[in-house]
């Protein structure tokens, strides 16, 4: 049966089976254990700054998906000029990864993506089938929004140098983990052929 609002009424023009999620990367590190974490996450984030650029070029929306950090006020773009321009630790993470004016925003109070948010409704919207998860941290929101996804019948990838966690051995295990019990694609993104993973999902 078709829709009665095919385009959310204007607001989601992308139609695409696959789409790129960028999961609270929009971060300020301000916590005990964001040093550790920046020496993982940097690397992480031009290694994403790439696979989105390719993304973009092949028409796959791109979509941030953010925690509110307890502030319980959904202003992204708040979020993303403190982390720009207040001297915070994360600072040369966002640098890398700044939203674009085409990009989606999902605010998200816990640590799954879906977990009440209007996630489930954009992609249903776009079409999409396969999501590319990458961002912070590996073994824990990108692991419960991966599990989310694959609960919704989703095919995951989870490029392995685009996702990042405070220790090498959690990341490595919270990879493992959505592989082995997710199904996951975790080859890295370098290996990625975005055009082909379009083309097939059509």
């Amino acid at each position: 049966m078709p829709r009665k609002n095919e385009d959310l009424h204007g607001n989601a023009p992308d139609k695409s089976e696959v789409a790129l999620l960028l999961i609270d990367v929009i971060n300020d590190l301000e916590f005990p254990e964001g040093d550790q974490l920046l020496q993982h996450a940097l690397p992480m984030a031009h290694r994403i700054a790439a696979l989105k650029a390719q993304a973009r070029r092949e028409g796959i929306p791109v979509v941030y998906v953010n925690d509110n950090f307890g502030r319980w006020r959904s202003d992204f773009n708040a979020q993303v000029e403190h982390c720009l321009k207040d001297g915070v630790r994360g600072q040369p993470v966002v640098e890398h990864l700044r939203p674009g004016e085409d990009d989606y925003f999902v605010l998200k109070p816990k640590h799954s993506g879906f977990f009440s948010t209007t996630l489930d409704t954009l992609l249903e919207y776009l079409g999409v089938r396969t999501v590319i998860l990458t961002g912070i941290a590996a073994n824990i929101c990108v692991l419960f929004t991966a599990n989310d996804a694959y609960m919704r019948d989703m095919h995951l990838i989870v490029p392995c140098d685009c996702v990042a966690s405070n220790t090498e051995e959690e990341n490595c295990y919270a990879l493992d983990q959505m592989r082995k019990v997710l199904k996951a694609d975790t080859r890295p993104s370098t290996e990625l052929m975005l055009q082909a993973l379009a083309q097939t999902t059509e």
